[in-house]
């Protein structure tokens, strides 16, 4: 299911990541930010072809339904195939502009971890990115990371707001999942029951 639009003034928050698979930590995640920057929603949006990442992934459509069974009866999460359903690399700017032009007038809140955040000023148009949304950082275990150094380190004018959330105890990963999937290990208290049992089902996970 497509995310669905939203009235104009909506704050929504957008979570991207290859989700291969979504696990606690990353709904964990979106749960802080959407209590901290008080948002209405936060839209998951699997990558189709991330340009930072190399190799094989699960195929978009099977990443897209895991995230589904991982929020279903979480109204104030959405999942959206923008990236999935996209050819060629997936950029952050190009999806923003997407998510303005089919819900014009909402403000749109980017979250990153801290430890992508450092990296952000090396992203396609991160200039263009800030034009379009807010920043959120948010802190991950061995990241230290805060919002002075944050707006410093991008260097852009006071006039975006640059948030820094802090989920200390966080540090779930999904290659620790995938590599418990493949030594016959349990991820039961990793990921949601749904998500862990779609795995078995599918038999994902268990190449080398």
């Amino acid at each position: 299911m497509e995310a669905k639009t939203f009235a104009p003034g909506s704050r929504i928050g957008i979570l991207g990541g290859t989700f291969d698979p979504i696990h606690n930590g990353h709904l964990a995640l979106a749960e802080a930010v959407r209590t901290a920057c008080r948002l209405d929603t936060v839209i998951f949006i699997p990558a189709g072809t991330p340009p930072h990442k190399r190799g094989e992934r699960t195929p978009g459509e099977l990443r897209c339904r895991m995230v589904e069974l991982a929020i279903a009866g979480k109204p104030y999460f959405q999942v959206s195939r923008l990236e999935v359903e996209r050819e060629g690399p997936s950029y952050t700017v190009t999806t923003l502009h997407e998510l303005h032009t089919l819900n014009p007038g909402v403000e749109l809140f980017l979250i990153l971890g801290a430890d992508m955040a450092v990296d952000f000023p090396h992203w396609r148009d991160p200039a263009g990115i800030l034009s379009l949304a807010h920043l959120v950082a948010v802190s991950r275990p061995g990241v230290g990371l805060g919002e002075d150094e944050l707006r410093a380190l991008i260097a852009q004018p006071a006039y975006r707001e640059i948030s820094l959330v802090e989920i200390p105890g966080v540090d779930l990963s999904s290659t620790e999942i995938r590599e418990r999937v493949r030594s016959g290990l349990h991820i039961a208290d990793l990921t949601p029951t749904a998500v862990a049992e779609f795995i078995i089902q599918r038999q994902l996970y268990q190449g080398k």
